[in-house]
């Protein structure tokens, strides 16, 4: 299909983030910008568009409302229309640091990519010259309200489909997400990882689990099930980075009860902003959770959003890597073509994983202080590039972090 290049964007410059839409004397054709504070009046056509398989389930409508409503800071989400039809949508946060206000995707500390949400239309037309409107049109509507546009985790190209943003100076990211795709015969997936030795290894751990008094795989389903099971996760992570010296992100108030929010949408069909499944044990240890794995799943794309172990039980049947197997052979019988561990180079992902995706972040500044900020930003990304290369130094750059994190977190300022 032979689809027309778009006109260029019209820009409006904005005083304010109230949803009035830009206006110009240019042609009905051209894209036309607008800024809104609430994502109330934007949910039928975040709907819309968020149905689209290759936009990410981080920019979906539940999941960022679950967020701005935990979090409470100023939002800043802009719609592009053409002849009145909506085209994109960027979900972006308002947050202040270190006396920069920086706006970025919504909840974005927790989301494993990041691709905006756009019209398939609008993305297969998209040239250099629209990923400049963009940026220009997200300049302009942010001035006076954001000192810089920090856009992180965007796959340049996410399943054969290049992301708008693909014409504007990027740095890629210190973290790349990995992959494994799925058959439908579940045994030709895992033939993709050295089937035979694999197999063996998940007899062997079954015995040992048998041994134990065997266990159940279960998937929370009622509402006292999925609390009392993400009380659990909170535990055992908290125990784990404890134990390993490095913060724990999950502690803060905040992200928990966005968490339990996630946990209420239970989605439509199969998609699930989050679910929780988990191991649980019979015999001596009967009904203890060995190990859990947070899942969210957007048409046929399943994220694994984080994991735990009790490493007190059972450790010698490795119930995380255990549970990855009933997982994805689960959502092979389900018609799930994508299991995506995440961001974060560990050593399990790349056991489980044939896909690596390299993720990239846009700074775009809009003040003085945005532009020192964007160069400091930068220079913090190729740095821990370096760290992350160094297990000596992450370690104890880790350490320092988790002790610096042990005191409570301090209500964000924001304006």
């Amino acid at each position: 299909m032979n689809v027309m290049a778009i006109a260029p964007v019209a820009i409006a410059r904005l005083a304010t983030l109230d949803p009035h839409a830009f206006e110009d004397e240019r042609s009905a054709e051209d894209v036309k910008f607008e800024f809104f504070s609430a994502m109330e009046p934007l949910e039928r056509e975040w709907r819309r568009l968020e149905s689209d398989n290759l936009n990410s389930l981080h920019q979906g409508y539940d999941w960022c409302l679950a967020w701005a409503k935990t979090h409470g800071n100023p939002l800043a989400i802009m719609r592009g229309t053409v002849d009145g039809e909506c085209v994109c949508i960027l979900p972006l946060e308002i947050v202040r640091q270190n006396m920069v206000r920086t706006a970025q995707f919504i909840g974005a500390r927790f989301n494993n990519i990041n691709t905006g949400l756009f019209a398939p239309a609008f993305r297969a037309r998209c040239t250099k010259a629209d990923s400049e409107a963009l940026a220009e049109a997200l300049a302009a509507g942010l001035k006076g309200k954001a000192d810089l546009v920090s856009l992180k985790n965007i796959p340049l190209d996410w399943r054969g489909d290049r992301n708008p943003f693909f014409g504007l100076p990027v740095i890629e990211h210190q973290n790349h997400s990995f992959q494994l795709p799925l058959f439908s015969d579940f045994d030709a997936t895992i033939d993709q990882l050295n089937g035979k030795r694999r197999r063996k290894r998940f007899r062997g751990q079954t015995r040992k689990l048998e041994a134990a008094g065997g266990c159940d795989y279960v998937v929370a389903r009622s509402d006292a099930e999925k609390l009392e099971m993400i009380d659990v996760f909170f535990h055992q992570k908290a125990v784990r980075f404890k134990a390993l010296g490095i913060p724990n992100v999950f502690q803060h108030a905040e992200t928990q009860c966005f968490f339990r929010m996630l946990l209420e949408r239970s989605g439509d069909g199969q998609d699930a902003p989050l679910e929780l499944h988990a191991l649980r044990l019979k015999g001596e240890h009967d009904g203890q959770i060995a190990a859990i794995a947070g899942m969210s799943r957007k048409g046929d794309h399943v994220i694994c959003q984080f994991g735990s172990i009790n490493e007190d039980l059972v450790a010698e049947a490795s119930p995380g890597e255990y549970l990855f197997w009933l997982m994805i052979e689960r959502y092979c019988a389900e018609g799930a073509a994508l299991f995506d561990f995440g961001v974060g180079d560990q050593e399990y992902k790349r056991r489980w994983c044939t896909v690596e995706t390299i993720q990239h972040d846009v700074y775009l500044p809009i003040s003085a202080v945005g532009r020192l900020s964007s160069l400091t930003q930068k220079g913090l990304t190729r740095g821990k590039a370096v760290i992350k290369g160094n297990p000596q130094l992450y370690a104890m750059i880790q350490r320092l972090r988790a002790y610096a994190d042990e005191e409570p977190e301090a209500p964000r300022q924001t304006g």
